[in-house]
């Protein structure tokens, strides 16, 4: 039996999260702990899992507020490492009305990036379930090679591996960059959870069965999971394509953290039915579950403090149902 659920390896950061303007006029940011991976683990944490994280942040007032925040929510932070020298790294994230949002990153460099081989915790991803990596943990050349080391420990160790691309185009010197790294991912994970655009941008495809069965053809990967936003999810496994409808909200203030919170929901029915054992009805019980959740995080500012908990997540789903 192994320790971890759980284990996330990549960025951890500030969001800076638009929270009104001030008497002068000048807009109000607010100071929210983000980062993709982190975001899927504290989903996984608020149910119960156990769950750890490897990266690195600055040794400075937004790290020490990082490393509090996820200790706090019950994420391991043994392999979170503070640069000397580099800040922590900043992103603005700026909301349209309609909820969606674009953002602006300060890294150049930024301490995530500063992560390296000999700081991959081998014991650790080999005492874990699942291990879970993007591709911001693949922008530049030393962080790139701890990522593709912890990735080939986990391999080696029988756990299985989940792939968020979360493309952020301002972060790579080129697309055709960003793609040979998304494509490494494709390579070696047995779970991709991917978003409607990140399909269309990859494949060149609008349809996205279409997309999806060009990945199937040349990557064979177990479970894909695609998130639609305000269209719903939907996931491809062996003959089954199953497509479950979003719940939408009146009250949604932003999506920031929405697709981390329904990855990890996924995640969580991965723990709990083993991936060689969905069935049609254990995958719609899972986007169902997902995207409830994920729902719900769109009504809050930030993802990684205020994931849903379980109760409210079932109360939701028993409301549609009723």
């Amino acid at each position: 039996m192994k320790n971890y659920d759980v284990t996330a390896l990549g960025e951890l950061l500030i969001d800076f999260t638009e929270n009104g303007v001030s008497n002068q006029g000048n807009p109000l940011f607010e100071a929210n702990p983000g980062g993709a991976p982190c975001n899927v683990l504290a989903m996984l944490s608020r149910l119960g899992h156990k769950t750890a994280f490897i990266g690195k942040v600055g040794k400075d007032f937004f790290g020490k507020q990082l490393k509090d925040a996820i200790t706090e929510i019950g994420i391991n932070a043994d392999s979170l490492y503070q640069d000397e020298e580099i800040h922590t790294t900043l992103a603005l994230v700026h909301t349209y009305p309609d909820g969606d949002r674009d953002f602006s990153f300060y890294r150049n460099p930024g301490a995530d990036m500063m992560l390296t081989e000999t700081e991959i915790p081998v014991e650790q991803i080999r005492d874990s379930k699942i291990f879970h990596f993007g591709t911001l943990s693949m922008t530049h050349e030393g962080v790139r090679a701890a990522t593709r080391k912890a990735i080939g420990i986990a391999k080696e160790a029988d756990a299985v591996i989940s792939f968020d691309p979360n493309l952020r185009p301002p972060l790579w010197k080129s697309l055709e960059d960003a793609k040979e790294q998304v494509k490494y991912g494709l390579g070696h994970c047995d779970i991709l959870k991917i978003s409607d655009n990140e399909i269309q941008w990859f494949t060149g495809e609008e349809d996205f069965d279409a997309g999806i069965e060009k990945i199937r053809q040349e990557y064979q990967i177990p479970l894909i999971l695609l998130s639609m936003g305000k269209e719903g999810s939907r996931a491809y496994y062996k003959d089954f394509r199953v497509e479950v409808k979003p719940f939408l909200q009146e009250n949604t203030i932003e999506t920031t953290g929405a697709g981390d919170t329904f990855g990890g929901c996924c995640l969580h029915y991965v723990l709990k039915y083993g991936i060689d054992n969905f069935d049609k009805l254990k995958l719609l019980e899972m986007l169902t579950f997902a995207n409830a959740a994920a729902s719900i995080i769109t009504t809050r500012k930030g993802a990684l403090r205020v994931m849903p908990s379980l109760a409210e997540i079932e109360e939701l789903i028993k409301n549609r149902k009723n």
